[in-house]
């Protein structure tokens, strides 16, 4: 391995790994560009940072960035930013610019800070901005940084002697040294065991044995550097006391973990991607928030809250880097699935929601029952083939568990059983009260050539394509879709076979029963001519009604071809001669207009 400032130094055939400070868009632009592979080590937290000044850049938000401008952590996200970025060291400078630019400025302005920056500090650039109505502040420093400051802060104030490992160069190792100062005087910054210098640092002490010392150290310290200072720190108070054996008073209070260990402890901080852990161990636990719950609607302060004495297993120990990582699911997993053993043999029926969906099929969680999916086929998910799985991701469901394999530990089950159950009985419960003439609001489900199946509440009614319309339709489409909802009456039931027709047309909306309002013998109307055929023309009265026009009544002189005289589109005046109210047909005479206007002209 070795060390390069620009893409544009590595070799054919190397991969470059951006640490963990992160880096600028501009250097994965050209590492794409030249075509040289990389693995990215942003740290989570600051990458968080480069997506809200890459999101509030683009949409017009001026970027405020509080740290130090020479560190390699904000030289990265300030090249992030679609725009540039205003980058200020503390709480005054910010007091200035806010007040300089931002006093009457209806801008926005989006506030980010340095993972590692000084939370107390930043506290007073939070309350600085809270006074401008337009600043949107993100509280952006690393929880790990922050708990380690407080952390090292608390074993200041109980230590006579604090030794705080890292580079001197590095911003968040510097910062604990400062803050570990201002509470414990004696204390000492190293970057490795070679500068212990154990008369200096033990002077004016009497007694080796009453003597309380601390070590901290930064966030990039390797361990083993860490374990050489407190074994030389060990070494030279055994040699000033032999009756105190530094290293064994490290060691005897820490323990030692391993993956599959089954853990107790104690929650000291939660953020929104995980939990950290004090597990009484020299590295630090984290659990992330899919390892604490499998519900995609909960938060981590959903699961867990900070004192809560919890049980993990152990996944990973990282003893270079100081952490282990954690699971709570592991742990209620084992217990979560004698619940589902449970269901099975009680057929209990489950709430759960729907978290994924995967190759044949959907996975899904019961509510109240941690680190367990139950894995539900496709044919098990809908109550219709035509349904899409995609529909149910993220939905509250019911399911019953169908299979468990208790080797294994895992389980199916099937909303459809639960599905079906649920029609059987309302089915049992519709013809138990139903009677021709009950009035349904129902959603259409389906729709056929000859009419619409309507949902009745867990059965199904059609309604006739007949029933559909008072006008002549050719297709239910033209009235109806999939989804609306109609209210419909019962016209006729059978229940042997199944079967519930239903009405929807109302009787009020009757297009002939609208006409004989209107319209009497004698009326003459202007009416539309719509079809000819050989013995005379049909002609529209009104939207739903139409009349016929004899060959013999188109004209007051003899027609051969209807065709002669009137075209489909024709409005003409015509005299009603005839309506027949139990065929529901009407007669209509042109010549009769024709020949009473002739009439009343030879009058006069």
């Amino acid at each position: 391995m070795r060390i390069i400032t620009s893409p544009s130094e590595a070799q054919p055939g190397e991969t470059v790994v951006i640490r963990s400070h992160g880096v600028g868009d501009n250097v994965y632009a050209e590492l794409e560009e030249r075509g040289i592979s990389y693995s990215d080590g942003t740290c989570p937290f600051v990458r968080r940072i480069h997506d809200i000044v890459r999101r509030k850049s683009s949409e017009g938000c001026d970027v405020i960035i509080i740290g130090n401008k020479d560190h390699s952590e904000i030289i990265g996200i300030a090249g992030s930013c679609k725009t540039e970025p205003i980058i200020l060291e503390d709480e005054g400078q910010l007091s200035d610019y806010l007040l300089k630019n931002y006093e009457n400025s209806p801008k926005t302005i989006a506030i980010v800070v340095q993972t590692t920056y000084n939370k107390n500090r930043w506290k007073l650039c939070r309350e600085i901005a809270a006074q401008y109505s337009r600043c949107e502040v993100f509280d952006t420093i690393c929880s790990a940084t922050s708990d380690k400051q407080k952390e090292a802060a608390a074993l200041a104030a109980e230590s006579d002697i604090m030794l705080v490992v890292g580079g001197k160069h590095s911003s968040n190792t510097k910062k604990l040294f400062e803050i570990c100062h201002n509470i414990c005087p004696r204390t000492y910054l190293l970057e490795n065991s070679s500068e212990i210098n154990a008369i200096e640092m033990l002077k004016g002490f009497s007694d080796m044995g009453d003597i309380r010392v601390g070590i901290t150290a930064g966030a990039s310290t390797p361990a083993h550097i860490i374990k050489e200072v407190y074994n030389q720190m060990s070494e030279k108070l055994q040699n000033m006391d032999e009756d105190f054996n530094f290293e064994e008073a490290i060691n005897a209070s820490l323990k030692r973990l391993h993956n599959g260990d089954r853990v107790k402890g104690y929650i000291t901080a939660v953020n929104n991607t995980e939990a950290i852990v004090d597990i009484g161990a020299k590295q630090t636990g984290y659990v992330s928030l899919d390892e604490l719950t499998d519900d995609p609607s909960q938060k981590v302060s959903d699961v867990v809250s900070v004192g809560d004495e919890v049980e993990f297993i152990v996944l990973k120990v990282n003893d270079a880097e100081g952490y282990v990582t954690l699971s709570k699911k592991k742990v209620d997993a084992k217990a979560g699935f004698d619940k589902i053993v449970k269901a099975k043999e009680e057929n209990t029926v489950l709430d759960g929601v729907v978290t994924d969906v995967v190759k044949g099929g959907v996975l899904a969680v019961v509510n109240g029952i941690n680190g367990i999916k139950i894995f539900i086929p496709a044919s098990q998910a809908t109550a219709r083939r035509d349904e899409k799985l995609d529909d149910l991701k993220k939905k509250e469901v019911k399911f019953k568990i169908i299979e468990v394999n208790e080797v294994k530990e895992k389980a199916v089950g099937s909303i459809k059983a639960v599905l079906s159950a649920e029609k059987e009985e309302a089915k049992k419960k519709f013809w138990e009260n139903v009677k021709v003439g009950d009035v349904f609001k129902g959603e259409v489900k389906s729709l056929t050539s000859y009419g619409a199946f309507v949902d009745l509440g867990g059965i199904d009614g059609m309604v006739h394509i007949s029933e559909l319309s008072w006008n002549r339709i050719k297709n239910p489409a033209e009235v109806v879709s999939v989804g609306d909802v109609l209210e419909v009456y019962v016209k006729d039931l059978d229940e042997e076979a199944n079967r519930i027709s239903l009405g929807y047309k109302k009787a009020e909306d009757d297009p002939f029963v609208k006409f004989t309002n209107e319209f009497a013998v004698g009326d003459v109307a202007d009416v539309k001519v719509v079809s000819i055929t050989p013995f005379g023309a049909f002609a529209q009265i009104i939207p739903g009604i139409d009349g016929l026009i004899h060959i013999s009544q188109i004209s007051d002189k003899r027609v051969a071809n209807v065709k002669d005289v009137l075209s489909i589109g024709d409005t003409v005046k015509a005299k009603i001669t005839e309506i027949d109210t139990e065929k529901k047909r009407i007669s209509l005479s042109i010549r009769a207009v024709l020949e009473e206007g002739a009439s009343e002209e030879a009058a006069e």
